[in-house]
C-alpha cells in the first residue's frame, strides 16, 4: 500500500521499468534479487530502488531481498489495478492499426472495446476484434459503455475539435499521438503524450553532438 504522501511522477514513471526488468530476471530463472542487483540492472542506485519501493510500503525485507515473482506481481497490481481498463481508439489509419495491435498483443491491462473513424471504407469493419464506428457515434457509444481511456491517433486539428467532447464524456486518461497537448487546456486530466518526432530529433541532436 502506498504512503499517504503524494507519490511523485518520476517514481511512477520508473514502475514500468522495474516491471520489465524483474520480468527479464524471472525469465532467466532468478528467484530473488537484492536492491543492489536490481539497481545494477536498472542503471540506478540501491538507495533509489529502496526509496521508490518504500513509497508503496516496500516489497521485501532488509538484508533478505525481493522475491522476483512476488515483486513482479505487486508492481503489476500497482500499474494495472484489479481490472482491465476499457479503451477506445480514435483514428484507424496506419498508426491506429499499429497501435491497436500493440495494445492487444499482450496483457497490458486494457480492453480495446471500440474504434472510431470518418473513413466510410473502414466504418463497419473491425480492428483487432474491436468494431469500427463512425466518429459521429462517439458520444452515444461512450454514454452507454464504460470507457476509461481514449487512444488518439488523429491529426492535431481533429484532436483539438474533439477534446471538449472527450473530456466531457468522463474519460480518465488519454494516450495521445495527435501532437495536440490536451493537458494544457485540461490540466486535470491524465494524458500521456507520445511525440515520435521529438524522440527522433532528440536522438539526432545527441548523435550529432556526442562530444557534449
Amino acid at each position: 500500500m502506498a504512503n499517504q504522501q503524494k507519490i511523485s511522477l518520476p517514481v511512477i514513471r520508473r514502475l514500468p521499468r522495474y516491471f520489465r526488468c524483474v520480468n527479464e530476471l524471472i525469465k532467466k530463472g532468478v528467484t530473488k534479487v537484492s536492491s543492489n542487483e536490481l539497481a545494477n540492472v536498472m542503471g540506478t542506485t540501491a538507495s533509489q530502488v529502496r526509496q521508490d519501493f518504500n513509497c508503496f510500503g516496500g516489497f521485501g525485507q532488509q538484508g533478505i531481498g525481493y522475491n522476483t515473482e512476488l515483486l513482479h506481481s505487486e508492481i503489476g497490481k500497482l500499474l494495472y489495478g484489479n481490472r482491465k481498463l476499457n479503451a477506445i481508439l480514435i483514428g484507424v489509419g496506419s498508426l491506429g492499426h499499429t497501435i491497436s495491435k500493440w495494445i492487444t498483443a499482450e496483457n497490458r491491462g486494457y480492453n480495446l472495446t471500440a474504434a472510431f473513424d470518418i473513413n466510410t471504407a473502414i466504418i463497419g469493419t473491425t480492428v483487432c476484434g474491436a468494431p469500427v464506428y463512425d466518429v459521429k457515434e462517439l458520444t452515444k457509444y461512450c454514454t452507454s459503455h464504460s470507457t476509461q481511456v481514449a487512444v488518439l491517433c488523429i491529426p492535431k486539428i481533429i484532436a483539438e475539435e474533439l477534446a471538449p467532447t472527450l473530456c466531457n464524456l468522463g474519460i480518465k486518461g488519454f494516450w495521445n499521438f495527435s501532437h495536440y497537448d490536451l493537458s494544457v487546456k485540461y490540466p486535470n486530466i491524465n494524458v500521456e503524450n507520445v511525440h515520435l518526432g521529438d524522440s527522433l530529433m532528440t536522438l539526432a541532436f545527441l548523435a550529432n553532438n556526442d562530444n557534449l
